[in-house]
C-alpha cells in the first residue's frame, strides 16, 4: 500500500531552514524573470505558444499513427525499437540489452523517465553500476535524494552542501565551495566512467516521427558523451515526446530553454538518428500510464508538457516548499497534476499545494491549463473520500461561510478586527508553517461591501 505524501509536513522541514529557502525562492524567481525577458523579446511569443500547443494536441490525437511512423523510420535507420507498457517492462528491457553485451557500467544523462521508472536501483540490484553524468543529477545521486526540479535537479542545495557531498564521495576539498572548483571535481571524477562504460543512456526531449530520430537538449554535453563514447546507446522515450515533423522542432527549440532558464537556446541540441559504425542504438518507447492519462477527459492536456519547469519557477508554493516535499519525481504544479494519475491516494495532498493563482498556466509554453486541472483534482480527491479530517472539516466550514452572504460579511469584518488586535503568537507560531517569512497585510479600514454600501448611500442622498 502506498504511503500518502504529507506535503505540509515535508514543506515545514524545508521552511525552517532560512538560508536554503531564501536562496531557493530567489534563484527560481530569478529564472522566472529571465524567462519573461526572453518572452518579451520575441514579438511572436504568444503565437509560438499557440502553435506549440496545437502541434502537441494534434500529435496526441493521432498518437498511435505517429508512434508507428516513428518505429518504421527508426528501424529503417538501423535502430532497434522496443515497446514498454510500464516501468517494470522498461527496466527489464534495459537489463536484457545490457546483459546481452555483458555491460557492468552504464553512464547516463538526465532523464526524468528513468527516474519515474526507478531504473537505477533496479539495475544496481542486478550488478550493473549506473553513473549519472549530469551535474545536478550526480549531486542528487551521491546524496541519495530524488531530483527536486525538472531542469535543475539540485537547485535546493547551497554551494556548501555540494562541497560536502563531493568531499565525502569524490574526495574534493570540503572547505572549497567555489563553483568552478566543484564543477572541475565532477569533471575529473566522471570522465573515466565515460571511457570505461559499456553503454550510455540518454532521455529524449523530442522524438520526430518523420525521421525516426530523437533530440536531446543539454547544457553540459554529458548526453553527447554518454551517447557517443560507449559502443551502445539506449534512449528512453516517453510516448508523449513525439512530434510529427522535423520542421515542427524549431517551434519547441525556440521555447524550451527560454521557458526553462531564460536563455535563447540550450548549449547542445543533439540529434540521434542511427548507430555509429560498429555500435548499436536502442530506442525504448514507454507508456507507463500515459495511455490511461490520454483517455482522461480533464487531464490528457498534461501530456503536452515539454519538461521546461517554468511552472515550478513561478509557483509561490513550490519556491517556498522545495521539490522534495512533493514526494515524487515530478514536483511543483506539473507534479500536482501528473502524480495523481499514477497513484491518487499517495499524492492526494498535492493538488492542495497551490494558491490557484494561474501563473503556472500563464507561463506554460504549450498552454496547459495547469491551475484548472489542479482544481479538478481537488474535486476528485474530495469525491473519492481522500481528504484528511482537518481539511475536510475546514472545507465544510469554509463552504458554510462562503455560501451565506451574512456569514461571509461578518467573518470578513471580524477577521480584520482580529488581525489588528490578536497577539502575534496566535498567528505566527510553530504550528503555522506558512506564517514563516510572511506578514499579513494591514487590514483595510473597511471591507469592500462596507465601502460599496457607503457609496450607494452617498449617491442616494445626493
Amino acid at each position: 500500500m502506498s504511503r500518502r505524501v504529507d506535503h505540509v509536513k515535508a514543506a515545514r522541514t524545508f521552511i525552517q531552514d532560512e538560508p536554503h529557502i531564501k536562496f531557493h525562492d530567489q534563484r527560481l524567481w530569478g529564472l522566472r524573470q529571465l524567462r519573461d525577458g526572453q518572452a518579451h523579446g520575441i514579438a511572436e511569443w504568444e503565437q509560438l505558444r499557440e502553435l506549440a500547443s496545437q502541434i502537441k494536441e494534434h500529435t496526441l490525437s493521432h498518437l498511435g499513427d505517429y508512434l508507428e511512423q516513428f518505429e518504421r523510420n527508426a528501424t529503417a535507420n538501423g535502430v532497434i525499437v522496443h515497446w514498454a507498457a510500464d516501468a517494470a517492462e522498461h527496466n527489464r528491457i534495459v537489463h536484457e540489452i545490457l546483459s546481452a553485451q555483458a555491460v557492468t557500467l552504464l553512464v547516463k544523462s538526465k532523464s526524468m523517465l528513468t527516474e519515474e521508472c526507478e531504473m537505477r536501483p533496479y539495475l544496481e540490484a542486478r550488478g550493473i553500476a549506473v553513473v549519472e553524468t549530469d551535474l545536478g543529477e550526480r549531486i542528487q545521486q551521491l546524496d541519495h535524494e530524488m531530483p527536486s526540479h525538472i531542469v535543475v535537479p539540485a537547485v535546493h542545495k547551497l554551494r556548501g552542501d555540494v562541497a560536502q557531498v563531493f568531499a565525502e564521495n569524490i574526495g574534493t576539498d570540503p572547505t572549497n565551495d567555489d563553483p568552478a572548483y566543484l564543477a572541475e571535481g565532477m569533471r575529473q571524477d566522471t570522465r573515466p566512467y565515460f571511457l570505461k562504460a559499456g553503454a550510455g543512456m540518454t532521455g529524449c526531449n523530442f522524438a520526430v516521427a518523420e525521421t525516426g530520430s530523437v533530440v536531446v537538449c543539454t547544457n553540459e554535453g554529458n548526453a553527447d558523451l554518454s551517447a557517443n563514447v560507449p559502443p551502445l546507446h539506449i534512449a528512453s522515450i516517453g510516448i508523449e515526446k513525439l512530434i510529427p515533423r522535423q520542421s515542427d522542432l524549431g517551434v519547441f527549440i525556440r521555447m524550451l530553454s527560454r521557458s526553462a532558464l531564460g536563455s535563447p537556446i540550450t548549449q547542445y541540441t543533439s540529434h540521434f538518428r542511427a548507430p555509429k559504425a560498429g555500435g548499436a542504438m536502442h530506442f525504448i518507447l514507454v507508456d507507463n500510464g500515459r495511455s490511461a492519462r490520454l483517455a482522461m477527459d480533464d487531464f490528457w492536456y498534461s501530456l503536452k508538457c515539454i519538461r521546461c519547469g517554468a511552472c515550478m519557477n513561478t509557483c509561490p508554493v513550490y519556491r517556498r516548499s522545495g521539490g522534495l516535499s512533493y514526494g515524487g519525481v515530478y514536483a511543483g504544479p506539473i507534479g500536482a497534476i501528473i502524480n495523481p494519475t499514477f497513484d491518487l491516494k499517495k499524492y492526494s495532498a498535492l493538488p492542495f499545494a497551490s494558491t490557484l493563482n494561474g501563473s503556472c498556466s500563464n507561463v506554460c509554453p504549450v498552454k496547459i491549463n495547469i491551475h484548472e486541472q489542479i482544481y479538478k483534482w481537488r474535486q476528485i480527491v474530495a469525491e473519492q473520500g481522500e481528504l484528511g479530517f482537518i481539511k475536510k472539516e475546514s472545507m465544510k466550514l469554509a463552504g458554510k461561510v462562503l455560501a451565506d452572504p451574512k456569514r461571509y460579511r461578518a467573518f470578513s469584518e471580524g477577521s480584520n478586527r482580529a488581525i489588528d488586535t490578536l497577539p502575534r503568537a496566535l498567528l505566527y507560531n510553530p504550528f503555522n508553517a506558512w506564517g514563516k517569512q510572511r506578514e499579513l497585510p494591514t487590514p483595510a479600514a473597511q471591507t469592500f461591501h462596507q465601502w460599496y454600501a457607503a457609496q450607494r448611500k452617498e449617491q442616494a442622498d445626493e
